[in-house]
């Protein structure tokens, strides 16, 4: 889940990213290597981000397991959801 405030245009600051990864999705070992997963993949999209604008990335329970290019794919897809 994918959720993206509008930037404020008079602001010179970049883009953030935060991630969220509830006890829900799994142990702190499965928590760490989602919240891993998803940051290197959020590094390739972050300059297709609106300057100032702050991306929360909240990973499912189904995240534990997901493979990597499960959640690229989902990550993307969601990007592209609230970009439109």
């Amino acid at each position: 889940m994918v959720h993206l405030a509008a930037p404020d245009p008079e602001s010179e600051t970049p883009p953030r990213v935060g991630f969220v990864v509830s006890k829900a999705v799994g142990n702190a070992a499965v928590r760490n290597r989602v919240k891993r997963r998803l940051r290197h993949q959020a590094r390739e999209h972050v300059t297709t981000l609106p300057g100032s604008a702050v991306l929360v990335v909240r990973a499912l329970p189904a995240a534990a397991q997901a493979s990597y290019e499960e959640l690229a794919t989902d990550l993307a897809r969601s990007l592209q959801r609230v970009m439109s």
